[in-house]
């Protein structure tokens, strides 16, 4: 009988030490996917967002990869103000 029988995905993820990772990557995928979506409501291109956010074309693009989840709380700021927008973060259970 598997120990994990019962047990749920996080459970398993978390004893396998890939929860945090997984977590990490879950949240940057729904932040992309938040950024893109202002963009084309606002009909703004990649390179008219990098101006707005002062900051490189391919630093944009590294904020905007999915599968990235290296990205500074300064470059989402950046980015949030650019689109008239705000962050908000919180630690929760």
């Amino acid at each position: 009988m598997s120990k994990h029988i019962g047990s749920s995905f996080d459970d398993y993820l978390d004893e396998e030490g890939l929860l945090a990772e997984a977590e990490a990557i879950a949240v940057k995928r729904v932040i992309a996917f938040q950024l893109e979506e202002l963009m084309k409501q606002q009909k703004l291109s990649k390179t008219q967002l990098a101006k707005r956010m002062k900051t490189s074309r391919s630093a944009l693009e590294r904020l905007l990869d999915p599968d990235n989840p290296s990205v500074t709380l300064l470059t989402l700021e950046r980015a949030a103000r650019a689109l008239g927008k705000s962050i908000r973060i919180e630690l929760a259970a």
